[in-house]
Formats: C-alpha cells, sequence, structure tokens
C-alpha cells in the first residue's frame, strides 16, 4: 500500500510565511520601553514555547516512547530553543536590528549545514560552498558597516552584537537539526516541536521571572508581549514545524534568510535606523547567498565514515 509523499513546495510556502512573522520581531521590541533583551527573549520564545506544547500535547502524549528514544535530540533541542532567543535579542540591543537579524539568521543555513555535515554525513557541495562565502562575505561587509556607523565608545558594543548573533545562529541551526531528527526517526512534526519549544519555554521561565516586571509598566509593552508570543512565536512556529516535517533544516534555515531582509526594511521604514552603502552590500550578499544555495543541485553524497549517523529520511 503506497501513501503520497507531502510535496515540498508546501513546506516551503510555510517556513516563509514564518520568516516574515519573524522579521517583525526586531521592530515590534523597539515599541517597549524599559525591557531588556532577556525579558522580551523569555516572554516571545517562552511564552509562545509553552503554548506550542500545549496545542501538541494529545501528540506528545501518544508518542511518548517515541520521543524518551529521542531524549538526547529533545534535551539538545530545548537547551538551544533557551540560548537562542536571549542571544537573538541582545544582538538586536547592542548591534541594531536590521545587522543583529541579518548576522543571526544568516549566518544559520551556514552552521546548519556543518551540523548536518558533522552528525549526519551530509557532504558539503560546491553550490553549497560558493553560496557560503557569498554568505560570510554579506555578514563581513555588514559588519565593517555597523563598526563604522559606531561611535568609538559603542565598537566594543557593536562586537558583542556579532559575537551575540553567531550564537543565536548556531542554536538556531541547533534546535532546528534536532527537531528534524525527532521527526526522522519517527516523532510526529507537532510533538517533536511542541516538546521542544515546551521543554525551552519551561527554562526559560526563571528568566522571564526575573526580567519580566516592565512587560506590565504600560499597555503597550504588555501588547508587544502578547504579540511577540502569538503571531511571530506561536503561529510562525506552527508554520514552520509545519515546513520543517517537509523539507530539510538547512533549506528550511536557508529559506528563513527572508527574516533579516523584512527585518532590515521595518527598521529603516519604521524605526528610523540607517544602513551606509557597505550595509545595503552585505544585504545584497546574503540574499544571493539564498538564492545559490535554494538553487536545485545535485543530491548530496553521504560520508560513510563510522561515528556519522545517516538520517531516516534524505
Amino acid at each position: 500500500m503506497s501513501h503520497s509523499k507531502p510535496h515540498p513546495v508546501s513546506g516551503i510556502i510555510a517556513v516563509l510565511i514564518a520568516a516574515i512573522l519573524w522579521g517583525t520581531t526586531g521592530t515590534a521590541a523597539t515599541f517597549a520601553t524599559g525591557v531588556s533583551p532577556l525579558a522580551i527573549g523569555s516572554v516571545a520564545m517562552g511564552s509562545g514555547g509553552l503554548l506550542q506544547a500545549l496545542l501538541a500535547l494529545p501528540t506528545i502524549l501518544a508518542g511518548r516512547k517515541e520521543m524518551a528514544a529521542n531524549r538526547n535530540f529533545l534535551l539538545a533541542g530545548a537547551l538551544a530553543v533557551a540560548v537562542y532567543p536571549l542571544a537573538f535579542y541582545a544582538a538586536m540591543h547592542y548591534a541594531g536590528v536590521a545587522a543583529g537579524t541579518v548576522i543571526s539568521i544568516g549566518s544559520a543555513p551556514l552552521l546548519s549545514a556543518l551540523i548536518e555535515y558533522w552528525f549526519d554525513g551530509h557532504s558539503l557541495s560546491r553550490q553549497w560552498l560558493t553560496g557560503a562565502v557569498t554568505g560570510v562575505a554579506g555578514i563581513v561587509l555588514l559588519c565593517i558597516a555597523e563598526g563604522n556607523a559606531a561611535a568609538a565608545g559603542d565598537s566594543l558594543q557593536t562586537a558583542a552584537g556579532i559575537l551575540l548573533g553567531l550564537l543565536a545562529g548556531l542554536t538556531y541551526a541547533l534546535y532546528s537539526w534536532s527537531a528534524r531528527r525527532m521527526m526522522n526517526n519517527g516523532v510526529s512534526a507537532s510533538a517533536a516541536m511542541g516538546s521542544t519549544f515546551g521543554a525551552g519555554g519551561l527554562l526559560l521561565i526563571p528568566v522571564l521571572l526575573l526580567s519580566g516586571a516592565p512587560l506590565l509598566a504600560s499597555v503597550t509593552n504588555t501588547c508587544v508581549a502578547l504579540y511577540m508570543a502569538l503571531v511571530p512565536m506561536f503561529i510562525g512556529y506552527l508554520c514552520y514545524g509545519y515546513g520543517l516535517a517537509r523539507i530539510k533544516a538547512s533549506t528550511a534555515t536557508t529559506l528563513t534568510l527572508t527574516e533579516p531582509v523584512v527585518a532590515a526594511l521595518l527598521a529603516v521604514t519604521l524605526v528610523g535606523e540607517r544602513l551606509p552603502v557597505t550595509g545595503w552590500a552585505g544585504i545584497g550578499f546574503i540574499i544571493l547567498c539564498l538564492v545559490i544555495i535554494s538553487l536545485p543541485g545535485r543530491k548530496p553524497s553521504r560520508r560513510t565514515a563510522s561515528g556519522n549517523i545517516p538520517p531516516a529520511i534524505g
């Protein structure tokens, strides 16, 4: 008895919708006054993650045996989910909305492919290497632009934002890969995403309790918190989980390079940030990286060295 395989186009569209929603988070965060990046990150990902877990609770309970067998992937994903928003919003705070988002999301596809290379045995094609070089060049140009724009006293702050952005990219790639591995090993998409983000949300609760008081200081701050939790984090990650069940983690993270483009446009038009020509050139290189890596290519081979576990599905 045969069954039809989900068409990857629907997965691509779902991930693109998620990326557009995520691209609004940096701009939305600027409307919350007196709120730290830790509070924004913990309320957004923490609340959104717990909502996902609640929605997915029936499938989580039904698949608890499969999840127990994948507990290492679940733990890795949960830790990455907890670290990601703290690093991401801190990167935007220190390096600016446009640069922080571009570095965080722009580095994720490159780091995701390296994770798949190391753990799954996926080879790195010439196409990927070309895209990687292009993407790195874009990130470097953007960093130079931000460094030149920053005052001498802010250079250390900008550098911290760049490093935090790279940490966000790494943790983003890690939880995408771990959730995908759980799905490959028989855990449903709903259970994999719900349990990963629910566990990560639980880890973020102490951070929210320590830093979240300003979120209740005004109606605007509360509205920002509700928007972040319900729209980009809850609805966005439902779309992302749907797409991740249908396409590779590295493909999904590559498609989310749409996010920094949306974030940069909103930062310039609504927040009033200004990027020099070098910065826009960097964003252009990162978009070109997206195009190169997304182009159809030969199916990647897998290394057969011992210690590299091939994924359950291609």
